[in-house]
C-alpha cells in the first residue's frame, strides 16, 4: 500500500502556504539573488510583507479574482515576489522568458487573454493589455498589505507555457493544490531540510526554478539562492562555495559546463539535483569525483512535476532514474493495457 499525503486544506492559497514559516522564522534569510555586483537578501518577514503589499497594489490597480497577468522582467527578486503577489491576490500569473520574440508574445497573449502585464524597462513592448511598471510595484513593498485570497484548492493558481514533445508552446494550468502535492519530492528527491541552503541555476521563469529552487525551500523554512542573470560557469562554481549552498539544482547541461572549470572545495554541499533531461552517467561520475557528492535525478513533466526520482535516503539502482515517489500513481501502458508501477 502506497502511503498517501494528507488532503490539501479546502480553504487554501498557494502563496500563503509557501510563506507559512514567516511568523515562526521572521528574521531568517529566505532568499538571496546573487548578482555580479550585489546580493539581494530577503528575510521571511520582508518577503511576506512585500508579497502582500504588492498584492494590495495589484487589486487597487483594478485587477480582480481570476484575472491573468503576464510577467516579463529580468532575473531579480522582483520576479518571485510579484509571482507570489499575484497568487496571493487571487490572480493568475503567467511567467514568461525575457528572450521571447514579439510573435511569440503575441501568440501567448492571444492564448491566455491577460488583463495586465508586469514589465520592466528592458522588456517593455506593445501589448493589448494593461501594463504595470515593475518599479511602481517594487516601490510599494514596504506598504501595508492584504490578507491572502483563499478558496477552493482546485482553482487555477498559475499558467506556464511548455512545448513538450509537440514543439508548439501550450498553456499548462496549475491549481493552488499543486504546491501541496510537491511534498512528495521533499523526501522522495531532495532530502530537503529546514537548515538547507538550496541554490538553483535556472532562469526565474522556469518551472524547475520556481518549484525546486524557490517555493519548495520556502515551504519547509529553508533558504533559496538564485544566481543573477548572466553568471558564467566559473562564477557559478565560485557561488556554490561562497554561498555555502548545501544542495545545488540544475539541468544536466549546467553540470556539464561547471565540470569544465576547476572545482574548489565544497565542504557545505551535501548533493546535487538534476531534471529537465536525462543525466548522462559520465557527467554524474565526473561530478562525484570532483565534489565527493552525488547527483539525484528526477523525471516528470511541466504538467504535473516529477513523479519518479532518486534521493539521499533511496539512491537509484544502476542504469535507472529511481523510484515512484510516495503518493504518486504511475501506470505503464502497452497495447492499451495499464500496469501499476509501485514504490
Amino acid at each position: 500500500m502506497v502511503a498517501q499525503l494528507a488532503p490539501c486544506p479546502q480553504n487554501f492559497n498557494m502563496a500563503a502556504y509557501v510563506l507559512g514559516h514567516s511568523e515562526r522564522l521572521p528574521n531568517k534569510c529566505a532568499l538571496q539573488v546573487i548578482h555580479a555586483d550585489r546580493v539581494e537578501t530577503w528575510s521571511y518577514r520582508d518577503l511576506r510583507g512585500a508579497v502582500s503589499a504588492a498584492a494590495r497594489y495589484l487589486i487597487e490597480a483594478g485587477l480582480s479574482d481570476g484575472d491573468r497577468v503576464l510577467l516579463r522582467m529580468g532575473g531579480t527578486a522582483d520576479y518571485p515576489i510579484l509571482y507570489l503577489a499575484c497568487i496571493w491576490a487571487g490572480l493568475i500569473p503567467v511567467p514568461l522568458s525575457s528572450a521571447l520574440t514579439p510573435p511569440e508574445i503575441v501568440y501567448i497573449t492571444r492564448t491566455v487573454d491577460p488583463k495586465a502585464e508586469i514589465v520592466d524597462q528592458a522588456n517593455a513592448h506593445p501589448v493589448t493589455c494593461f501594463q504595470i511598471d515593475k518599479a511602481q510595484l517594487a516601490a510599494q513593498y514596504a506598504a501595508s498589505g492584504i490578507k491572502p485570497v483563499t478558496g477552493d484548492p482546485n482553482r487555477p493558481a498559475y499558467i506556464v507555457f511548455t512545448s513538450g514533445t509537440s514543439g508548439q508552446p501550450r498553456a499548462v494550468v496549475h491549481a493552488h493544490r499543486a504546491v501541496w502535492a510537491r511534498q512528495t519530492m521533499h523526501s522522495g528527491w531532495y532530502g530537503l531540510q529546514e537548515d538547507d541552503r538550496l541554490m538553483h541555476a535556472g532562469a526565474m521563469n522556469w518551472t524547475f526554478t520556481m518549484g525546486t529552487g524557490l517555493m519548495d525551500p520556502w515551504s519547509v523554512g529553508a533558504t533559496a539562492i538564485v544566481p543573477g542573470a548572466g553568471q558564467g560557469s566559473e562564477s557559478l562554481v565560485a557561488l556554490i562555495a561562497k554561498s555555502r549552498a548545501t544542495i545545488f539544482a540544475a539541468a544536466p547541461g549546467i553540470y556539464r559546463q561547471l565540470l569544465r572549470t576547476p572545482m574548489p572545495d565544497l565542504p557545505h554541499l551535501r548533493h546535487g539535483l538534476s531534471a529537465g533531461e536525462k543525466l548522462p552517467e559520465p557527467i554524474r561520475a565526473r561530478w562525484r569525483k570532483a565534489t565527493g557528492t552525488e547527483i539525484y535525478e528526477a523525471f516528470g513533466m511541466s504538467e504535473c512535476s516529477t513523479f519518479i526520482s532518486s534521493s539521499p535516503s533511496r539512491p537509484a539502482p544502476p542504469d535507472t532514474i529511481g523510484y515512484v515517489q510516495r503518493g504518486r500513481c504511475v501506470k505503464l501502458f502497452e497495447n492499451g493495457v495499464g500496469v501499476d508501477v509501485g514504490n
